[in-house]
């Protein structure tokens, strides 16, 4: 009773303080802070509403009202930088907590040589995914360099014609989809059995994603027309979208920000779109100046969206964060193909067997890139939780007699 009293006196005092002070108003950085500590008031059924299993990120504003350059989410462990419109820096989250973040305005001069920003060295013991045909080739990867002596058949199934290819470094399991059975299987990048995932509502599965995070499977069928969702194992199945899609193919999955990318070869009118895991907030980001776009692929570090157009025979890339188009190269032809991103200039190549074309393109690495989003652990959800930016939404399997 006390400490109720003794509450109701300090709101008390508090309020007459703020009456008699001149009004100031809010900055964009603390009505972000104040809007997500308050959260959304979601009423009776707010009870029922699943909660998140960490607590929710909340700006960090300096005595001014300025966005820190350095925010944190302390129960994910992971920092980052942001400009002074709180949007964050590419290539900056780290799981350290004091990343070297500076006042967006003034850039120090660099100090003797630097390593370019936009270049990520990959990690030692990655190899390069591809398919074709019936097989599925390997390519160790030392740096940026093809070690095409040593390449090897990691998957041979003659009788299937795979397409796409997908990479989970949690389990260190590819994925793949052939559009022969159809079905979509994986199998243990050290070897082992091959094993179904899916083996029944497919009729052309040409585009497979992966989120480590959230354990999930995203991909698309550009016979049934549709972008569908699972756990990793197959289990709760869920059509996202089967509206506006006339040949979906290439899919590719942002964990940390919960987005996926995928792109349709639709002749008439080919586009790329964009949404979050959960389905919400559906974009076109490219639709112009398109042929026949595929070979998506999101760098996480930079934020970029590429992709080799198979019409107009060039690379583009997009970025997420300054929304600007621009090519890379251009004369593309098939080929497993390295290209500098800021040049443009090829650095190597591989031309494999002409027996069959080449299809999906993945990169095994031997570390996840770190990344947090609301579905680590299934989020509280009964059933299949999926990821947006800030939250999740829980969903019922959609899929032939299943149900919650």
């Amino acid at each position: 009773m006390c400490d109720i009293a003794l509450y109701e006196l300090y709101e008390i005092e508090r309020r007459d303080i703020e009456l008699n002070v001149t009004e100031r108003v809010q900055t964009a950085c603390e009505r972000h802070r104040d809007s997500t500590a308050t959260g959304p008031s979601g009423g009776f059924l707010a009870f029922f509403r699943p909660r998140p299993p960490v607590v929710q990120y909340v700006p960090q504003c300096d005595g001014g009202g300025a966005y820190l350059p350095t925010q944190c989410h302390l129960t994910a462990v992971q920092c980052w930088c942001v400009d002074g419109h709180g949007r964050e820096v590419p290539g900056t989250r780290t799981a350290d907590a004091h990343p070297l973040c500076i006042d967006q305005a003034v850039a120090p001069p660099p100090v003797g040589p630097t390593p370019r920003p936009d270049v990520i060295p990959v990690a030692p013991g990655a190899r390069l995914l591809f398919a074709q045909s019936g097989k599925m080739e390997q390519i160790p990867l030392e740096g940026d360099t093809m070690r095409k002596e040593h390449t090897s058949t990691l998957l041979h199934i003659p009788d299937r014609v795979v397409i796409a290819v997908a990479f989970d470094c949690v389990d260190q399991m590819v994925y793949w989809s052939d559009i022969t059975g159809p079905a979509i299987s994986k199998a243990s990048l050290s070897g082992g059995d091959i094993t179904p995932v899916i083996t029944t509502g497919l009729e052309s599965p040409e585009g497979l994603a992966v989120d480590h995070v959230s354990r999930l499977l995203f991909w698309t069928d550009s016979m049934r027309d549709t972008v569908e969702v699972s756990r990793l194992d197959g289990s709760q199945r869920h059509v996202l979208f089967d509206t506006d899609l006339v040949n979906p193919r290439p899919i590719v999955a942002d964990p940390t920000y919960g987005r996926l990318y995928w792109a349709d070869w639709n002749r008439d009118g080919p586009k790329i779109e964009m949404s979050n895991m959960d389905g919400t907030e559906r974009t076109v980001l490219v639709k112009d100046d398109l042929g026949l776009p595929n070979g998506l692929t999101f760098d996480p570090e930079t934020q970029l969206l590429c992709w080799a157009d198979a019409g107009m025979r060039r690379v583009e890339c997009w970025d997420a964060g300054l929304r600007v188009r621009r090519q890379v190269t251009s004369g593309v032809q098939e080929a497993v193909v390295s290209v500098d991103r800021s040049s443009g200039t090829e650095t190597d190549d591989f031309l494999p067997q002409k027996r069959s074309q080449l299809y999906g393109i993945a990169v095994a690495t031997t570390q996840c890139h770190q990344g947090y989003n609301y579905c680590f652990a299934n989020g509280g959800c009964p059933r299949l939780c999926l990821p947006r930016p800030g939250g999740f939404t829980c969903r019922c399997p959609a899929h032939g007699n299943a149900t919650c």
